[in-house]
């Protein structure tokens, strides 16, 4: 983090907390973040030993006196920095080092304004030396894509300003820019998901990222579920529509004020995935032999991590969905919401039961799906590289 105020707290040296106290901490602690010990607290506002009354100052309901000339609020309830954080000369003490201080930081961020996403693009365009013009979101397992990018210039997510960081096996958490199949691109060896506790808006800003490093088109693939009994284990299903049943729920990433910077505040989605590219993809399918194996179909995300149950899945296929996972969605809505050209694939990873029997061979699991991905990766390296190279002759 490096200067910026945001809504949550923003840089710990500056941030008031809200009742006219300025938090002053150096440690590293915002209001935002939360103690393994204070995560039961529900106003996370945190005062130091001298500010409150009573000995101690953590007794139950003591109130903080405000400074001369500072701004209170009676109606707000303060609640005292928990005692596992001082020592014994009241100073706050953290056992977190400098790298988990970071990752909670920035989990406890809800939105990046403009500003923020224009730095992180600066600070990657710079080290890069190019503006890329196609971007590309590894799914699970998938991550030998970036791995065929040419004069790669690498960048760690934990070393990126403001980024997040990736938590799940088979994300290597990494960003990609170089050249591939003679067009500049950038990938993201791993995403962000909601089960990992990061907002819509968080796990799909790296999109706004990519769309002010210069990006014109999305490229997300993922590990999905298949729905549909015509699809097998190892198949491939174009994107051209999708369910979000997160936005059922109420749960966007354009949840909040809009920027007409990025897009307008009602974007329409009817056209989501580039026909185009879908065709061109389906002819791709054909020269490459594998055009039994490649489906054209709806997805939809849910939240996870947990897998679904057999009623779910049976509603979600009522519903029209023929394969199911745990990403992409958000990151569709987001590239539309500012003007990308979306394509998106699944690699079905697993056949999704939809009858009951006590067969614990037939339950998903994370290992079956990174084999999967890892044996149908060429194939998957192989459509994204065809398409991309027509993306370059400028033919689709």
């Amino acid at each position: 983090m490096t200067g910026y105020n945001n809504s949550n707290g923003g840089e710990v040296n500056t941030a008031s907390n809200g009742n006219g106290h300025s938090n002053g901490h150096s440690n590293g602690h915002s209001n935002g973040n939360k103690s393994a010990d204070y995560t039961a607290q529900e106003n996370p506002t945190m005062c130091s030993k001298d500010c409150c009354s009573g000995q101690g100052g953590f007794k139950p309901g003591n109130t903080c006196a405000p400074k001369k000339g500072a701004v209170s609020s009676s109606d707000e309830k303060i609640v005292p920095t928990p005692q596992s954080l001082l020592k014994s000369n009241g100073k706050i003490q953290c056992d977190l080092t400098p790298d988990e201080l970071r990752a909670l930081r920035v989990l406890n961020e809800d939105t990046y304004p403009y500003e923020v996403i224009q730095e992180i693009a600066d600070f990657i365009t710079k080290g890069a030396g190019v503006r890329p013009k196609i971007g590309i979101i590894c799914g699970s397992g998938l991550g030998s894509l970036a791995d065929i990018i040419q004069d790669a210039r690498i960048f760690e997510y934990e070393k990126i300003p403001n980024f997040p960081v990736s938590t799940v096996e088979g994300h290597a958490g990494k960003l990609v820019v170089g050249t591939l199949e003679g067009a500049t691109v950038m990938a993201m060896q791993g995403r962000f998901h909601f089960y990992e506790g990061y907002p819509l808006a968080k796990c799909s800003m790296p999109v706004r990222v990519m769309k002010l490093c210069g990006v014109e088109y999305l490229f997300a693939t993922n590990a999905a579920g298949g729905i549909n009994p015509r699809y097998g284990v190892g198949d491939i299903m174009l994107m051209h529509d999708h369910v979000n049943m997160l936005g059922f729920a109420g749960n966007s990433p354009l949840q909040g004020p809009n920027d007409p910077r990025f897009g307008p505040r009602f974007p329409a989605l009817t056209n989501s995935y580039n026909k185009d590219l879908i065709n061109k993809a389906i002819e791709i399918g054909k020269a490459m032999g594998i055009e039994s194996n490649i489906h054209v179909g709806v997805y939809s995300c849910l939240g996870g991590p947990n897998y679904e149950t057999i009623a779910e899945l049976k509603a979600l296929r009522m519903m029209g969905v023929d394969a199911v996972g745990m990403s992409t969605v958000h990151e569709v809505i987001t590239a539309r919401h500012c003007d990308m050209k979306v394509f998106a694939f699944s690699l079905i990873t697993n056949k999704c039961a939809t009858e009951y029997n006590d067969k614990k061979d037939e339950e998903p699991s994370h290992d079956e799906v990174m084999a999967v991905a890892k044996m149908r990766q060429k194939d998957c390296c192989e459509l994204v590289s065809r398409l991309i190279r027509e993306l370059a002759m400028g033919s689709a």
